[in-house]
């Protein structure tokens, strides 16, 4: 997999790592155990009925014609990423407004003044698909379903979970790509390393005490994981969630002591682990 983060995370990361790490003699490492089974799928502005049957559509086709495969294998194969541009927000002007939390890599991060991802490549063929001008809007993760409910987006693309309180404030797409949560821990822990399975997995995280951390993005599914979630059917843990804007944040946390393990979607936890580690 490529080493996908954008040039300011690296910066904060390097600096923070470089006094936590002690010269790089700890790094992360993801748990190669699912958690959880999910399905990512968009959210969107629930007053739009014409614009959740485009997007279905608009999902089956690139589905079929092989163009979702070919973004895809350019996060997970031998393929480029596409940086995609932002117009500015005009009334104007007939737009797709998008928005995002660029946290989040692969599916959405930047570079410069652009946005990259799987997220963010479909959003500008969405946008081309629909004739439209595409503007994205980056926001925390939590604030994206409120805005949508509120008319303040047309569409948030940001690895989304589907859930039935997230389906109460917006409308949910066809799913188009299949997540479940990983476990990342220091290389100098070995508390998981004999665990086989998720239940032994569980079982561990099941023993820990309110006094142990894990951090998490706030607002997703790992959060939901931790403290427990009826919609998902989460038990939830003892130990204490810490709530960053996104899992680069959360694994620089765990690196500098200030919580003991990370809990965020799988693709992303490996592309920030490979980052991490790379600098050291």
């Amino acid at each position: 997999m490529k080493k996908m983060i954008s040039l300011l995370t690296v910066a904060v990361m390097c600096l923070l790592l470089l006094s936590a790490c002690g010269g790089g003699s700890v790094t992360a490492k993801v748990i190669d155990i699912q958690l959880t089974s999910e399905e990512y799928a968009f959210a969107i502005n629930p007053n739009d009925t014409d614009l959740i049957n485009s997007v279905n559509t608009f999902l089956a086709e690139i589905k079929t014609n092989g163009q979702f495969d070919e973004v895809v294998n350019h996060y997970f194969g031998d393929g480029t990423p596409v940086p995609v541009a932002s117009a500015q927000e005009d009334p104007a002007k007939d737009q797709l407004i998008v928005v995002t939390e660029p946290g989040f890599e692969p599916f959405e991060y930047t570079e410069g003044d652009k946005f990259v991802g799987i997220d963010m490549e479909l959003a500008k063929m969405l946008a081309d698909y629909l004739g439209k001008e595409l503007v994205i809007k980056p926001i925390d993760f939590d604030a994206i379903f409120e805005t949508l409910n509120t008319g303040g987006a047309d569409v948030g693309m940001a690895g989304i979970t589907v859930k039935p309180s997230r389906a109460a404030l917006v409308s949910f797409s066809d799913s188009y790509y299949n997540a479940a949560q990983k476990l990342i821990v220091p290389s100098n822990d070995e508390k998981f390393a004999s665990c086989s399975t998720k239940e032994d997995v569980e079982k561990l995280l099941g023993e820990l005490s309110a006094s142990v951390k894990i951090g998490v993005q706030t607002g997703t599914t790992g959060q939901a994981y931790v403290k427990g979630d009826e919609d998902f059917g989460f038990t939830g843990l003892s130990a204490t969630d810490v709530g960053y804007t996104n899992g680069s944040l959360a694994v620089t946390a765990m690196l500098n002591g200030d919580v003991s393990y990370v809990i965020i979607d799988e693709a992303p936890a490996t592309c920030i682990t490979e980052a991490i580690n790379s600098m050291q």
